[in-house]
């Protein structure tokens, strides 16, 4: 056995090459991040082993950075193992008391990990190529609090120029209001430069039909009556940020479809569970990766976060009923799984029975949701093994 530690940087990564011998085949040593340090670490590697060793690569999870090296690993054959750094930073303070951390210490301390754990799960080209999933639907993500964001903006623009027009209408954020407060950002704006022609064809057009006459007449009434200020800083601000949650609703159109292109090609019976459609059964399935990776249901919930933790010192114990979740591990996985659990909740008649015997039991409404989502995780692990669709009564 010959193990193989990849301390990743930016712009260098350090290398140590240990024997299951304990004996240093290759001292910590620094290759470039590019096509000729990568070539150097295999030749290295090379030079090192034998045609009969069994090699081990193993680095640790930095996101972008590791994802080169990753890739040229994965398509040279060699058996890569991605470690959590938690994992390797509580193995390195088990080794020694002193406080060190350097890249060569994380270099040796990854290297003896590989060559003591037997249980490392080696990473698969499908977990390689999930990334870009994941990539997706973090990116529609981070969009739509973006979006979210921009819309409480919008929502405290009006209340400051046209504090009248949330009561006429069904919510602040439809296109129809959208396209009024583009080109007349406030009351008065309303009330004296739009004529009323113009302003029933401005709604007319955004709602297809649904506002004509009658409710630009509405709209000019009230805004002649409003006490919302004449502000034109604020007005322009309203007019731009629409102009921007308009652009982030284009863009998130084009993430879905992308996403939407992938499941399908992906297959999951994932999205055959009512209340899972595409995009949350993507994130899931994103966030995840490869499910060989798990030996079992609670090994997902282990890596969510959505484990109790435990707590236990001489007569003093923190277990079941009083401890709380870890909250460690993927907090898009986290938000996934009890989202996805609410909506199946209220469509599954047996996640349904399940979350309402919960509550009888007195538990509070979290509580019984954590529950049915480790149930929804038991029921995922389950299909994605088998390759077969949701069937209620099974």
């Amino acid at each position: 056995m010959v193990c193989v530690g990849i301390d990743v940087a930016k712009d260098k990564h350090d290398c140590f090459i240990l024997s299951s011998e304990g004996e240093v085949l290759a001292d910590v040593f620094t290759i470039q991040n590019n096509a000729e340090g990568f070539n150097t670490l295999l030749q290295t590697i090379s030079c090192c082993t034998n045609l009969k060793d069994k090699i081990k690569v193993g680095l640790e999870a930095t996101g972008h950075y590791s994802y080169n090296i990753l890739g040229f690993l994965l398509d040279k054959g060699l058996p890569t193992y991605v470690i959590n750094p938690l994992h390797t930073n509580l193995y390195r303070k088990s080794l020694s008391l002193r406080k060190t951390k350097t890249d060569r210490v994380d270099a040796r301390t990854i290297a003896a990990m590989l060559m003591s754990d037997v249980d490392l799960k080696s990473y698969t080209d499908t977990a390689y190529h999930n990334e870009e999933l994941k990539s997706l639907t973090r990116y529609r993500f981070d969009k739509v609090r973006e979006r979210a964001k921009l819309k409480q903006s919008v929502s405290r623009l009006i209340t400051i120029l046209f504090p009248e027009l949330e009561k006429l209408v069904p919510t602040l954020h439809m296109a129809s209001v959208y396209a009024l407060l583009s080109e007349f950002p406030g009351a008065k704006q309303v009330a004296e430069e739009a004529h009323l022609t113009h302003l029933k064809a401005v709604l007319h057009d955004a709602s297809k039909g649904r506002y004509g006459r009658d409710m630009a007449v509405t709209l000019q009434d009230a805004a002649r009556c409003s006490v919302g200020s004449v502000m034109p800083a604020k007005s322009l601000e309203l007019r731009h940020t629409i102009r921007l949650i308009r652009e982030l609703d284009s863009e998130i159109q084009d993430i879905e479809a992308a996403i939407q292109t992938m499941i399908e090609e992906i297959a999951s019976p994932i999205t055959t569970i009512p209340g899972i459609g595409v995009r949350m059964g993507a994130m899931i399935l994103a966030e995840i990766g490869d499910f060989s990776r798990f030996d079992s249901p609670d090994k997902i919930l282990a890596y969510a976060g959505m484990s109790p933790s435990t707590y236990q010192s001489g007569q003093m114990s923190l277990t079941g009923a009083y401890s709380h979740m870890e909250k460690r591990g993927s907090r898009y996985l986290r938000y996934a799984l009890y989202n996805a659990t609410k909506y199946v909740c209220h469509w599954d008649p047996i996640f349904s029975a399940y979350l309402a015997k919960k509550r009888a039991e007195g538990k509070h409404y979290n509580v019984a949701l954590s529950h049915a989502a480790k149930k929804l995780v038991r029921l995922i692990y389950a299909l994605e093994k088998s390759r077969l669709p949701y069937s209620s009564a099974a």
